[in-house]
């Protein structure tokens, strides 16, 4: 009787679990913030910049210039003027569980590798052009580079964004393109040009941009500007008719190939009424898999949650008063050399993986009732997955900080 009762106590967690992470887009940080004032760093290496709160009405809320391997976390940024964190030549700087609001950009990357913005909340990019931006990366090159799982949400009358997602004159590598993967955007306008994600700006390579969703988000959803090795794949792009949509996944005349752009659904109406998913103006062969987009149209607004700002706090904090859920707990978080699982019930078959922002898992480890220590001090600084199975069953997903040692 007490193991039919744990199995339908885990069964119940599991389905609760599996409801909550299946938005597991923006910050997910409902902790408390400490004021204070805009943080300008040069030269600056190894640091952690944690739980302030910082506004700005004359200039940028967090500048770094020539710094590295820094992480920015659960902060709150904006109002400003300008960017609610703007980098210039930077490496490895990791934005992450930070809620930006009414900001000119959300972060603006110029030159520097290993720039990584992921599960962060921008609500009303403000603009104006150039600006305008939840995220952009200018000249940036090499591996490491991120724009993953964020929210942002643009409300009309309140905002003036341009390209919500912005690639200019930027180059991943063959085995580690930039990634554009999973965020959830919505509005746009008044902005004529604007969009959702615009890649391949006045050139660069290597780019994949997966697994977006796009919800009326100016005049398109998704636009290839130039550059080549791009790929765009497996996305969901919605407009309804607005004054300033125009196409849903475009490919200008200037990229060069091999591109691809495969597999995405679109449903998206222009200003004249008329539905227009898909425009290829680059010369022929340069871009395959045309053919395996569809038009779908069942997509509408309903494909984003109303809320995708905070809207994870609220999970989190769910999560945590879940009694059932407080009997497994792992410590210390940020880490170092190491984390302790600390479970008060016996997992059938339980284990523990720890995987990169990529997907690959890098460690495994059994776990049962009591104390489990693992190893973590081989672990780069940056952010990672744990999930916790029973008998083959995803129970439990957290987000993993290494820090500074």
């Amino acid at each position: 009787m007490k193991t039919l009762k744990q199995q339908i106590l885990l069964s119940l967690i599991f389905i609760f679990i599996f409801h909550c992470l299946s938005y597991s887009q923006g910050s997910t940080y409902g902790g408390t913030y400490v004021a204070s004032a805009p943080i300008v760093k040069n030269g600056v290496s190894n640091i952690t910049i944690s739980g302030l709160q910082i506004s700005n009405t004359s200039g940028s809320c967090i500048t770094l210039v020539n710094c590295s391997n820094i992480t920015i976390q659960n902060c709150k940024l904006g109002p400003s003027s300008s960017i609610a964190v703007d980098l210039n030549n930077c490496t490895n700087i990791t934005v992450t569980n930070c809620s930006m609001a009414n900001v000119a950009s959300g972060l603006h990357a110029y030159m520097g590798s290993g720039i990584s913005f992921i599960y962060n909340d921008v609500q009303n990019v403000v603009g104006p052009y150039p600006r305008g931006q939840m995220a952009q990366f200018d000249n940036v090159s090499g591996t490491g580079n991120r724009i993953n799982f964020n929210s942002c949400d643009n409300i009309s009358g309140q905002s003036n964004p341009e390209d919500l997602i912005n690639i200019y004159m930027s180059n991943g590598t063959v085995n580690d393109p930039i990634q554009a993967n999973g965020n959830w955007l919505r509005g746009g306008g008044p902005s004529l040009t604007g969009g959702g994600m615009l890649v391949g700006d006045n050139g660069g390579s290597y780019q994949i941009v997966e697994n977006n969703i796009c919800v009326n988000t100016g005049h398109e959803g998704i636009q290839i500007a130039g550059g080549h090795c791009i790929t765009i794949r497996n996305n969901k792009v919605y407009s309804q008719l607005t004054s300033v949509s125009g196409v849903g996944v475009v490919v200008a005349m200037e990229p060069i190939a091999p591109c691809s752009v495969q597999n995405n659904q679109i449903n998206w109406t222009r200003a004249d009424g008329l539905v227009k998913n898909l425009y290829n103006a680059a010369a022929s062969g340069v871009v395959s898999d045309w053919g395996t987009n569809t038009y779908d149209p069942t997509l509408n607004a309903s494909i984003l949650p109303t809320k995708i700002i905070g809207r994870t706090k609220a999970v989190t904090t769910e999560i945590d008063s879940s009694p059932a859920l407080n009997e497994i707990k792992i410590y210390p978080n940020p880490a170092t050399d190491h984390i302790t699982i600390e479970s008060s019930q016996d997992l059938t078959i339980g284990s523990i993986a720890i995987y990169n922002i990529k997907g690959q898992k890098l460690i495994e480890q059994s776990i049962k009732a009591g104390n489990t220590d693992l190893d973590t001090h081989n672990f780069a600084k940056g952010v990672y997955i744990m999930k916790i199975s029973s008998n083959n069953q995803q129970l439990e997903q957290r987000k993993l900080i290494i820090g500074n040692r």
